[in-house]
């Protein structure tokens, strides 16, 4: 039978390295934004700051962050008029997660 080991001393025994690491993923893990609508409070922006990144009026980024459906152009669009950048992570059972890449727009250097 395996003996069971505190949490805590797990944490002792760790460098500060590890201890860092640990922290930085929990964090990730823990930084998760619910909807566009959220994201752009986040970065301090109203909808017509938005609307007027994108070109359209306030009224259709209204629409934007009340769609749960939306092509992958539209929303790396919306992230970026947010000062942000989309980047697509994909989890496999058993294979971990992944950074997805080479879609379209969301390659680096694309046009738009």
């Amino acid at each position: 039978m395996t003996a069971t080991i505190p949490f805590d001393q797990i944490l002792s025994e760790m460098t500060d390295d590890e201890r860092a690491a640990v922290d930085a993923r929990a964090a990730g893990m823990l930084a998760e934004i619910d909807g566009l609508a959220e994201l752009r409070r986040l970065a301090e922006l109203t909808q017509g700051q938005v609307a007027e990144t994108l070109n359209v009026k306030q009224p259709t980024v209204h629409q934007i962050e009340k769609r749960t459906d939306l092509y992958l152009s539209t929303l790396r669009r919306f992230v970026e008029a947010a000062g942000g950048e989309l980047e697509l992570r994909v989890s496999l059972p058993g294979r971990g997660a992944f950074k997805l890449t080479g879609i379209g727009e969301l390659t680096s250097g694309s046009q738009r």
